[in-house]
């Protein structure tokens, strides 16, 4: 064998987008056929998560929502070509990308998922904190706002006298 490659099955990881025609129970059906074609084509599936129905950007099919599904699998690389003309061929599912990837913890996963979610937390507080800033500020010109009775007597104070050119 080689130097530069190991004796390790490849580690894959697989995201695909499904039409929200479907109901999130009739997706599940999907998740579980596009799981099938995996083990299927003598692939390991070691991760599975769902992210739930997103708005695209832009149109993928006259669709404007999709359900989203993370995948990881183990799989030899000579069985990625027919996962991928499988993927191609089913109509159920708008977009898929399969990606090469280092195996990861269920530790690991779990560590990564904590940032996400401190990062999250911290913008958050962030934005509050820019929210409570932009309201003393606008407080601050309230507060600078004269009165119309004094605005009308300062007025009247300047009509009043003879320099006015």
């Amino acid at each position: 064998m080689a130097k530069n490659k190991s004796a390790e099955i490849p580690h894959y990881e697989l995201l695909f987008i499904i039409s929200n025609k479907y109901s999130e129970e009739e997706s599940k059906n999907v998740v579980k056929t596009a799981h099938k074609i995996i083990t299927d084509n003598k692939g390991d599936i070691t991760y599975s998560e769902e992210w739930g129905k997103k708005k695209f950007a832009y149109p993928i099919s006259h669709f404007h929502y999709g359900y989203y599904f993370l995948t990881e699998f183990n799989c030899l690389g000579e069985n990625i070509n027919k996962i991928n003309k499988d993927f191609r061929l089913s109509s159920e599912i708008l977009r898929y990308m399969i990606v090469a990837k280092k195996l990861r913890s269920k530790e690991e996963i779990k560590a990564e998922k904590t940032r996400e979610e401190k990062k999250i937390i911290e913008k958050i507080k962030e934005e509050k904190k820019e929210s409570k800033v932009i309201d003393k500020k606008e407080d601050k010109k309230v507060k600078q706002k004269v009165d119309t009775k004094e605005l009308d007597e300062k007025l009247d104070k300047i009509l009043e006298t003879d320099d006015l050119l």
